[in-house]
């Protein structure tokens, strides 16, 4: 029965029925019914509860086919992770300031730089400013940062 999958989802998950209520946007006595059997979920339950988690297999949650967890890789933010040598050596030039020489990428990048210092009245750069840094971490977290 499809309770029994939401019982087990909670567990794997190690939520309670007020946190999953919160997350999904229900309410906790709606979760308690169903999970004690007294209601059916709805179509709209359903649709909150795989929303919210996109890695949950609707095949799984719906009919108990298959894992719980569906195996489609989500894009990541930054696409393909670079080898650990070339993200050392990349990094290691752009901290000492040291490029090889002939490199057009490097010279292009510091006029590139020195065009954006030598004219900071230019129109739109002293409009713009940052209100708000939001960092996302793969926990489901977030830390929010406000100038000061």
């Amino acid at each position: 029965m499809m309770k029994d999958r939401i019982q087990a989802f909670l567990q794997n998950e190690n939520k309670s029925y007020a946190q999953f209520a919160e997350e999904i946007g229900v309410q906790a006595s709606g979760i308690s019914h169903i999970l004690s059997g007294r209601n059916n979920p709805s179509l709209d339950f359903v649709i909150k509860m795989l929303h919210r988690y996109t890695s949950l297999s609707a095949e799984w949650l719906l009919f108990g086919r298959g894992p719980m967890y569906s195996s489609v890789s989500q894009p990541t933010l930054f696409g393909e992770e670079m080898p650990q040598g070339v993200l050392e050596e990349e990094t290691g030039n752009e901290l000492t300031g040291t490029a090889e020489e002939g490199s057009e990428t490097s010279e292009s990048s510091g006029m590139a730089l020195q065009d954006e210092t030598a004219h900071p009245d230019s129109p739109g750069m002293s409009t713009r400013r940052i209100t708000r840094i939001i960092m996302f971490y793969s926990d489901k977290t977030f830390t929010e940062y406000l100038p000061s």
